[in-house]
Protein backbone atom coordinates (compact mmCIF):
# COMPACT_ATOMS: atom_id res chain seq x y z
CA UNK A 1 0.00 0.00 0.00
CA UNK A 2 0.98 3.26 -1.19
CA UNK A 3 -0.01 5.73 1.47
CA UNK A 4 1.63 8.69 2.51
CA UNK A 5 1.15 12.39 4.23
CA UNK A 6 -0.46 13.55 1.08
CA UNK A 7 -3.75 12.00 2.18
CA UNK A 8 -4.17 15.08 3.48
CA UNK A 9 -3.90 17.64 0.09
CA UNK A 10 -6.78 15.50 -0.94
CA UNK A 11 -8.87 16.06 1.75
CA UNK A 12 -8.03 19.88 1.65
CA UNK A 13 -9.22 19.88 -2.07
CA UNK A 14 -12.27 18.79 -0.89
CA UNK A 15 -12.47 21.17 1.96
CA UNK A 16 -12.01 23.88 0.18
CA UNK A 17 -14.42 23.02 -2.83
CA UNK A 18 -17.18 22.27 0.38
CA UNK A 19 -16.68 25.69 1.74
CA UNK A 20 -18.22 27.21 -1.55
CA UNK A 21 -21.20 25.01 -0.28
CA UNK A 22 -21.29 24.94 3.14
CA UNK A 23 -24.96 26.52 4.19
CA UNK A 24 -27.29 24.80 1.71
CA UNK A 25 -25.29 21.67 2.71
CA UNK A 26 -25.60 21.78 6.10
CA UNK A 27 -29.36 23.14 5.65
CA UNK A 28 -29.94 19.75 3.85
CA UNK A 29 -27.89 18.11 6.90
CA UNK A 30 -30.19 18.92 9.05
CA UNK A 31 -33.65 18.45 7.51
CA UNK A 32 -33.64 14.67 8.03
CA UNK A 33 -32.75 14.46 11.62
CA UNK A 34 -35.03 16.93 12.39
CA UNK A 35 -37.62 15.07 11.12
CA UNK A 36 -37.23 11.80 12.55
CA UNK A 37 -36.15 13.33 15.76
CA UNK A 38 -39.38 15.71 15.42
CA UNK A 39 -42.08 13.57 13.98
CA UNK A 40 -40.88 9.75 15.85
CA UNK A 41 -39.36 11.49 18.40
CA UNK A 42 -41.72 13.98 20.00
CA UNK A 43 -45.25 13.20 17.70
CA UNK A 44 -44.87 8.97 18.28
CA UNK A 45 -43.37 9.33 21.28
CA UNK A 46 -46.29 11.01 22.98
CA UNK A 47 -48.34 7.56 21.91
CA UNK A 48 -45.07 5.13 22.75
CA UNK A 49 -44.43 6.78 26.49
CA UNK A 50 -41.62 5.14 27.63
CA UNK A 51 -38.93 2.52 26.84
CA UNK A 52 -36.73 1.35 29.12
CA UNK A 53 -38.14 3.79 31.89
CA UNK A 54 -37.09 6.81 29.88
CA UNK A 55 -39.10 8.69 27.30
CA UNK A 56 -38.74 7.38 23.61
CA UNK A 57 -37.06 10.40 22.51
CA UNK A 58 -33.82 9.12 24.45
CA UNK A 59 -34.13 5.96 22.69
CA UNK A 60 -34.51 7.36 19.50
CA UNK A 61 -31.41 10.31 19.54
CA UNK A 62 -28.38 7.58 20.03
CA UNK A 63 -29.81 5.76 16.84
CA UNK A 64 -30.41 8.68 14.68
CA UNK A 65 -27.36 10.09 15.31
CA UNK A 66 -25.28 6.94 14.31
CA UNK A 67 -27.87 6.31 10.97
CA UNK A 68 -27.09 10.22 10.07
CA UNK A 69 -23.15 9.37 9.77
CA UNK A 70 -23.73 6.39 8.02
CA UNK A 71 -26.01 7.72 5.35
CA UNK A 72 -23.75 11.23 5.10
CA UNK A 73 -20.56 9.23 4.93
CA UNK A 74 -22.00 6.36 2.15
CA UNK A 75 -24.06 8.97 -0.09
CA UNK A 76 -20.29 11.51 0.05
CA UNK A 77 -18.66 8.17 -1.04
CA UNK A 78 -20.89 7.08 -3.66
CA UNK A 79 -22.44 9.51 -5.57
CA UNK A 80 -19.76 12.32 -5.21
CA UNK A 81 -16.72 10.12 -5.42
CA UNK A 82 -18.19 8.81 -8.89
CA UNK A 83 -19.44 11.88 -10.40
CA UNK A 84 -15.42 13.13 -9.56
CA UNK A 85 -13.89 9.57 -11.15
CA UNK A 86 -16.56 9.43 -14.28
CA UNK A 87 -17.38 12.74 -14.83
CA UNK A 88 -14.87 15.05 -13.88
CA UNK A 89 -12.01 12.80 -14.06
CA UNK A 90 -10.70 14.22 -10.96
CA UNK A 91 -8.60 11.48 -10.14
CA UNK A 92 -6.82 11.16 -13.54
CA UNK A 93 -5.16 14.55 -12.59
CA UNK A 94 -4.49 13.97 -9.16
CA UNK A 95 -2.82 10.34 -9.74
CA UNK A 96 -0.76 12.18 -12.27
CA UNK A 97 0.64 14.22 -9.53
CA UNK A 98 3.06 12.83 -6.80
CA UNK A 99 -0.12 12.12 -5.11
CA UNK A 100 -0.88 7.62 -5.39
CA UNK A 101 -4.13 6.32 -5.83
CA UNK A 102 -4.12 5.30 -2.57
CA UNK A 103 -3.22 8.56 -1.12
CA UNK A 104 -6.80 9.69 -3.44
CA UNK A 105 -8.81 7.15 -2.51
CA UNK A 106 -7.96 7.35 1.45
CA UNK A 107 -8.45 11.03 1.06
CA UNK A 108 -12.09 10.50 0.13
CA UNK A 109 -12.49 7.85 2.78
CA UNK A 110 -11.29 10.67 5.64
CA UNK A 111 -13.30 13.15 3.78
CA UNK A 112 -16.58 11.24 3.51
CA UNK A 113 -15.94 10.49 7.16
CA UNK A 114 -15.26 14.15 8.13
CA UNK A 115 -18.95 15.00 6.23
CA UNK A 116 -20.46 12.17 8.58
CA UNK A 117 -18.96 13.43 11.50
CA UNK A 118 -20.54 17.13 10.68
CA UNK A 119 -24.11 15.20 10.44
CA UNK A 120 -23.79 13.62 13.74
CA UNK A 121 -22.53 17.06 15.16
CA UNK A 122 -25.10 18.86 13.89
CA UNK A 123 -27.73 15.76 15.24
CA UNK A 124 -25.76 16.45 18.37
CA UNK A 125 -27.01 19.80 19.16
CA UNK A 126 -30.23 19.65 18.00
CA UNK A 127 -30.40 16.49 20.58
CA UNK A 128 -28.95 18.99 23.38
CA UNK A 129 -31.86 21.98 22.72
CA UNK A 130 -34.34 19.22 22.86
CA UNK A 131 -32.92 17.88 26.22
CA UNK A 132 -31.10 14.99 25.24
CA UNK A 133 -26.90 14.90 25.85
CA UNK A 134 -24.76 12.30 27.40
CA UNK A 135 -24.25 12.66 30.49
CA UNK A 136 -20.86 13.79 30.47
CA UNK A 137 -17.64 15.14 28.28
CA UNK A 138 -16.05 11.83 27.95
CA UNK A 139 -18.75 10.21 26.84
CA UNK A 140 -19.30 13.29 24.44
CA UNK A 141 -15.82 12.53 23.16
CA UNK A 142 -16.22 8.96 23.22
CA UNK A 143 -19.19 9.40 20.65
CA UNK A 144 -17.46 12.11 18.28
CA UNK A 145 -14.69 9.08 17.94
CA UNK A 146 -16.97 6.50 17.21
CA UNK A 147 -18.98 8.58 14.81
CA UNK A 148 -15.20 8.81 12.99
CA UNK A 149 -14.76 5.14 13.06
CA UNK A 150 -18.62 5.09 11.52
CA UNK A 151 -17.90 7.38 8.91
CA UNK A 152 -14.69 5.55 8.04
CA UNK A 153 -15.96 1.96 7.91
CA UNK A 154 -19.19 3.43 6.00
CA UNK A 155 -17.44 5.30 3.53
CA UNK A 156 -14.97 2.55 2.85
CA UNK A 157 -17.59 0.33 2.13
CA UNK A 158 -19.63 2.59 0.04
CA UNK A 159 -16.31 3.08 -1.53
CA UNK A 160 -16.15 -0.70 -2.55
CA UNK A 161 -19.89 -0.29 -4.36
CA UNK A 162 -18.08 2.93 -6.31
CA UNK A 163 -15.05 1.01 -7.25
CA UNK A 164 -17.65 -1.80 -9.17
CA UNK A 165 -20.54 0.58 -10.11
CA UNK A 166 -21.01 1.34 -13.77
CA UNK A 167 -23.89 4.26 -13.64
CA UNK A 168 -25.23 6.73 -10.78
CA UNK A 169 -28.35 4.04 -10.79
CA UNK A 170 -26.39 1.25 -9.34
CA UNK A 171 -26.44 2.91 -6.19
CA UNK A 172 -29.87 1.87 -5.90
CA UNK A 173 -29.42 -1.35 -5.25
CA UNK A 174 -26.87 -0.71 -2.36
CA UNK A 175 -28.97 1.87 -0.88
CA UNK A 176 -32.72 0.00 -1.26
CA UNK A 177 -30.56 -3.59 -0.42
CA UNK A 178 -27.95 -3.00 2.76
CA UNK A 179 -28.48 1.15 3.31
CA UNK A 180 -32.24 1.00 4.32
CA UNK A 181 -32.74 -2.75 5.70
CA UNK A 182 -29.82 -1.19 8.16
CA UNK A 183 -31.71 1.86 9.06
CA UNK A 184 -34.34 -0.37 9.81
CA UNK A 185 -32.96 -3.59 11.50
CA UNK A 186 -30.35 -1.83 13.69
CA UNK A 187 -32.63 -0.91 16.73
CA UNK A 188 -32.33 2.61 15.66
CA UNK A 189 -36.62 3.14 16.11
CA UNK A 190 -37.34 0.04 17.95
CA UNK A 191 -35.45 -2.09 20.14
CA UNK A 192 -34.51 -5.51 18.92
CA UNK A 193 -35.64 -7.44 21.91
CA UNK A 194 -39.13 -8.95 19.64
CA UNK A 195 -37.54 -9.75 16.72
CA UNK A 196 -37.41 -13.20 16.01
CA UNK A 197 -34.63 -15.45 16.60
CA UNK A 198 -33.64 -15.23 12.92
CA UNK A 199 -33.87 -11.57 13.23
CA UNK A 200 -31.83 -10.40 15.92
CA UNK A 201 -28.55 -12.99 14.62
CA UNK A 202 -29.40 -11.21 11.40
CA UNK A 203 -29.20 -7.75 12.61
CA UNK A 204 -26.19 -8.74 14.61
CA UNK A 205 -23.93 -9.64 11.13
CA UNK A 206 -25.46 -5.04 10.48
CA UNK A 207 -22.74 -2.75 11.40
CA UNK A 208 -25.06 -0.19 12.56
CA UNK A 209 -26.74 -2.38 15.32
CA UNK A 210 -22.64 -2.14 17.12
CA UNK A 211 -23.03 1.59 16.60
CA UNK A 212 -25.97 2.10 17.99
CA UNK A 213 -25.60 -0.15 20.85
CA UNK A 214 -22.61 1.79 21.50
CA UNK A 215 -23.94 5.18 20.99
CA UNK A 216 -26.91 4.20 23.25
CA UNK A 217 -24.61 2.81 26.25
CA UNK A 218 -23.08 6.37 25.88
CA UNK A 219 -26.22 7.97 26.90
CA UNK A 220 -27.51 6.08 29.04
CA UNK A 221 -23.95 5.37 30.89
CA UNK A 222 -24.06 2.34 31.53
CA UNK A 223 -21.86 -0.38 30.09
CA UNK A 224 -24.25 -3.44 29.09
CA UNK A 225 -22.41 -6.91 28.34
CA UNK A 226 -20.86 -7.38 25.25
CA UNK A 227 -20.26 -3.74 24.96
CA UNK A 228 -16.24 -4.46 23.88
CA UNK A 229 -17.21 -7.23 21.50
CA UNK A 230 -19.43 -4.35 19.64
CA UNK A 231 -16.33 -1.75 19.54
CA UNK A 232 -14.14 -4.53 18.22
CA UNK A 233 -16.38 -5.42 15.71
CA UNK A 234 -16.24 -1.80 13.96
CA UNK A 235 -13.08 -1.58 14.31
CA UNK A 236 -12.23 -4.80 12.75
CA UNK A 237 -14.74 -4.40 10.05
CA UNK A 238 -13.71 -0.57 9.51
CA UNK A 239 -10.00 -2.27 8.69
CA UNK A 240 -10.80 -4.64 6.61
CA UNK A 241 -13.38 -2.41 4.63
CA UNK A 242 -10.59 0.57 4.51
CA UNK A 243 -7.61 -2.04 2.88
CA UNK A 244 -10.47 -3.49 0.40
CA UNK A 245 -11.59 -0.69 -0.64
CA UNK A 246 -7.95 1.11 -1.39
CA UNK A 247 -6.71 -2.35 -3.89
CA UNK A 248 -10.52 -2.34 -5.14
CA UNK A 249 -10.56 1.45 -5.79
CA UNK A 250 -7.02 1.46 -7.22
CA UNK A 251 -7.60 -1.18 -9.46
CA UNK A 252 -10.65 1.23 -11.50
CA UNK A 253 -8.45 4.06 -11.50
CA UNK A 254 -5.31 2.47 -12.49
CA UNK A 255 -5.97 -0.04 -15.79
Amino acid sequence: MNLSYRVKHVFRRNLVSYKRFVLPTLVVSLVEPLFYLVTFGIGMGAYMGYLGGKPYLEFLVPGVLLSGVMMTSSFECLYDTFLKIVHQKLYDSLIATPISAEDAIAGEIAWGAFRGLVNGVLVLVMAAVMGVRPPSAAGGAFLLLLMALSGVLFGSLAIIVTSFAPTFDFFNYYTELVITPMLFFSGVFFPLDSFPGWMKAFSRLLPLTHAVELSRAVFTGERPPGIAGNLLYLVGLAAVAFFVALRMMKRRLIK
